[in-house]
């Protein structure tokens, strides 16, 4: 046991291991100085200390497996159980306790009455399938061939769509950003991206029709939130306050403050708590650990060569830089609010379990990279 502990710990990258702890030890000393304004605060603490620890667990286990050993062998299968798992949810799911919109995006575990959100869970199976898929269309031509790229393209909108059907669009949002980005570095033409540009443009007042007024009115007032303080603006706008009551040094952990009239204090606005609580040094340290993740695993990825490993990295990276620009930006008041959780600091058992495992995927690509592989681009 203590051989195969050490190799675990072996595995591990230090520098990722240790933002990932610094930012979890953040969220959950966050919680622990809401837990009396927090309905269930104490089960709320005891759920984010509880995943944290598994998601360290799994960290390390996963880091000490292989990924070609799970990826050349299950991503196929990983394809048919993520949307098959996003339609059981699109039948079955519901929006989700205490939540205002009118998304299908969790799922209630029979016998057990936990929910998840499969969502997060699908994205680790789609950031596995799909560096795959890219790899084995790449050894049989340039991706930017029409002949491959549609299968791609097949690949991505069977898991985004669902998503959209459910009505989830923050959190697809988040799919098509780390799947462009992944695209982009694996040698996808910019052509492509401009053509889609002015597609989405053209389209786009064609789309606001099938968006609900819920959505629609998060978009509009998002970047002007002072249009609409007493509704759909006054959530971004408490956040602000939040950050700015906060001052440097913070109102102290066990002080009540403006996160209390805050909704989503403890989840997608946690970073307005942090910075309330403890500081705008605070708040500056959590986005320090979270630019060194992401510039890490970067780095990690462009030491893979042309493994596929090196497309993991990417979409894990891309995750986690698109979650924090937005979930900070909407923090701040800058960005629309579309339900997005600040990876690691958070709560959310479904978030920071999928999370570690996704990072538990870079330390694996990190520590079983092919040994010949060189600093290369994808």
């Amino acid at each position: 046991m203590k051989k195969y502990i050490k190799s675990c710990v072996k595995s591990l990258d230090p520098v990722l291991f240790a933002c990932t702890v610094l930012l979890s030890i953040i969220g959950i000393i966050t919680i622990l100085g809401q837990v009396d304004s927090l309905q269930s605060g104490k089960r709320t603490l005891f759920m984010q200390v509880a995943m944290t620890v598994a998601g360290i667990i799994l960290t390390m286990v996963i880091a000490n497996i292989d990924y070609h050993q799970i990826v050349d062998k299950l991503w196929i299968i990983m394809i048919v159980i993520s949307v098959g798992l996003l339609f059981i949810t699109l039948v079955f799911g519901n929006t989700g306790a205490d939540r205002e919109t009118t998304n299908r995006s969790w799922l209630t575990i029979p016998g057990v009455g936990i929910a998840i959100q499969p969502s997060e869970f699908v994205k680790i199976a789609m950031v596995c399938a799909f560096a795959k898929h890219i790899s084995i269309l790449k050894k049989k031509g340039s991706i930017n061939h029409p002949k491959q790229l549609w299968q791609l393209i097949v690949h991505a909108l069977l898991i985004v769509g669902l998503i959209l059907f459910s009505g989830d669009l923050g959190v697809a949002l988040v799919y098509i950003a780390f799947i462009l980005i992944m695209l982009f570095c694996a040698g996808l033409s910019g052509w492509y991206y401009l053509g889609a540009l002015v597609a989405v443009v053209l389209a786009s007042p064609l789309a606001v029709k099938f968006l609900n007024e819920y959505q629609l009115q998060r978009l509009l007032v998002g970047f002007n939130p002072e249009s609409d303080p007493l509704h759909y603006g006054m959530q971004p706008l408490t956040s602000k306050q939040c950050i700015e009551n906060g001052g440097l040094f913070g109102k102290g952990l066990f002080s009540g403050g403006r996160y209390e009239t805050l909704p989503a204090s403890h989840t997608d606005f946690i970073f307005a708590t942090v910075c309330e609580k403890m500081g705008t040094v605070m708040g500056l340290l959590v986005m320090i650990l979270l630019l060194i993740m992401v510039l890490r695993i970067f780095y990690l990825a462009r030491s893979c060569g042309n493994d596929y490993g090196s497309l993991i990295c990417i979409g894990v990276g891309a995750i986690v830089l698109v979650q924090t620009i937005e979930n900070i930006g909407m923090c701040l008041a800058m960005l629309p609010v579309i339900g997005i959780t600040l990876p690691f600091v958070s709560y959310g058992g479904s978030s920071v379990l999928a999370i570690y495992v996704l990072m538990a995927l870079v330390h694996s690509v990190r520590s079983h990279r092919p040994k010949f592989a060189s600093v290369k681009r994808v």
